[in-house]
């Protein structure tokens, strides 16, 4: 059966169709964790395609074609790169596994984009050889990807990253200033061939974006000025997505969080970064999962919003620019959870209620302080006997105080029960693979996709292996 569990306030997570048809279904949940191991990451790939289209279909709405690849790191498996190019994204790489493992799924180059933070030579020569674009990121980047190319005779589209220059953005690490490239570009051989300007911003303002967009749009217009046939200008990523289903249950958390004593709302009065208590600031170290613009409907307040008397939208379309943008989180919404089985119940020695999974807090994390959404407890028929009542705190298998699953402290009105299967919500974009480690040797969770009404396992798994099933506690 399924049992109540909410935290202290509740924050109830958006699920799709086929979560709940499986979260209906305790028996089959513990079934993919005896096959698979604890805990094990589902997915069901459906959502995407829909998700791509409300942001192509949002832009065109403003006259902008838009162009979606897919950021591969928000999920390694592969299945992700065949169904975006299914739905007609492309693939956003950011190591030289991600860009292998694209192309042998079918990506063809032009497809492909490189903007890996760090990029060894073993990378620019195979993205070159693919024809994949490389976000250039900085000078010696850009002079080894030029003697790469003389070497080999290739020829590699690019994208000059900028760092803006306009003073109402903040500093970032990524790129160079406009002005930077503009004074090197007669240092950039015929063999570099620059089809765009990229950048990448912290944060997911529109404001921002729009200035950058127009900031771009300028950088454009000096590259073609010089003779070169610049075609599209890349956002990146930081599309905002909404986790939850109702923003006063948002407000109501921060309010409560302000106002807690000790563990009333997470372990031992944690505040995640609260900014300003007295009016309830979220911390920008905490993902905002409720927001009120997302995909679509942020995709036009960036391409409608005034900037230097006109809009990022004429700018492109006046200048006959493809828009493209590298989501990966916002795409994958809806598109998976991650089922674990509890390992254990007992008290800290200073009395706080714990209940331990057989998984690891990196198995449920991106950067952001904490996830912060109500997870599904399932209760299947191989369950033993459940405890009392209890609010309690998850709790994981490293051997270090503060390997906590959730950092909210939960409410179980039916107790806990060895065997119980704890489901955590709409984990596909980021939250399940981006911080993973396999300290301890143990094993790396499984992936499973959803294949022609069945679960199966997901080739990455084949790649790096994950281990064998964590025994039953039972």
């Amino acid at each position: 059966m399924t049992l109540p569990c909410s935290g202290m306030p509740p924050l109830t997570a958006r699920t799709e169709t086929w979560m709940e048809d499986l979260l209906s279904d305790p028996a089959q949940a513990a079934a993919l964790i005896r096959e698979h191991g604890s805990p094990v990451n589902v997915l069901d790939l459906s959502p995407l395609r829909r998700n791509v289209d409300e942001l192509v279909t949002a832009a065109a709405s403003e006259g902008v074609d838009l162009q979606v690849f897919v950021a591969r790191k928000a999920n390694k498996a592969l299945t992700v790169v065949e169904e975006a190019l299914a739905c007609g994204a492309g693939v956003d790489v950011a190591s030289p596994a991600e860009l292998e493992q694209s192309l042998r799924a079918g990506a063809p180059g032009h497809r492909v984009i490189v903007t890996a933070a760090t990029k060894s030579d073993a990378l620019l020569a195979r993205a070159a050889a693919s024809g994949a674009a490389v976000s250039l990121d900085n000078l010696d980047e850009t002079a080894a990807l030029a003697r790469i190319c003389a070497e080999t005779g290739a020829e590699a589209e690019v994208a000059l990253r900028i760092a803006s220059a306009d003073p109402r953005i903040p500093p970032t690490r990524f790129g160079l200033r406009p002005e930077v490239w503009l004074e090197h570009l007669d240092e950039l051989p015929a063999r570099l061939r620059i089809g765009g300007v990229h950048f990448h911003l912290n944060g997911y303002s529109a404001a921002e974006r729009s200035v950058v967009l127009a900031e771009a749009c300028r950088l454009v217009d000096a590259l073609r000025a010089a003779g070169h046939p610049v075609h599209y200008v890349d956002m990146g990523g930081g599309i905002p997505m909404r986790y939850l289903e109702d923003a006063a249950q948002w407000r109501t958390f921060w309010e409560a969080l302000a106002a807690a004593r000790s563990d009333e709302v997470t372990w031992r009065g944690d505040a995640l970064g609260l900014v300003d208590p007295a009016r309830d600031r979220p911390s920008p170290a905490v993902y905002p999962f409720w927001q009120e613009a997302v995909r679509g409907s942020w995709i036009r307040e960036v391409l409608t919003a005034q900037v230097e008397g006109t809009t990022p939208a004429r700018l492109l379309v006046e200048r006959g620019l493809e828009l493209r943008c590298e989501p990966g989180r916002s795409v994958l919404d809806g598109c998976g959870l991650t089922l674990a089985e509890v390992a254990f119940r007992k008290e800290s020695s200073d009395g706080r209620p714990l209940v331990g999974l057989h998984m690891n807090r990196t198995q449920l994390r991106s950067t952001s302080a904490d996830v912060l959404l109500d997870p599904r407890w399932l209760r299947p028929p191989s369950a033993g006997e459940p405890g009392p009542a209890t609010d309690a705190f998850l709790v994981g298998a490293y051997c270090i105080e503060e390997e906590l699953i959730l950092r909210r402290r939960l409410r179980l009105p039916q107790g806990a029960a060895r065997g119980d299967v704890v489901a955590f919500v709409n984990t596909a974009g980021y939250l399940m693979h981006i911080l993973e480690s396999a300290s301890h040797q143990l094993p790396l969770a499984a992936t499973v996709v959803r294949r022609d009404g069945s679960w199966v396992r997901d080739g990455i798994d084949a790649v790096a292996p994950t281990g064998p099933p964590a025994p039953s506690p039972r």
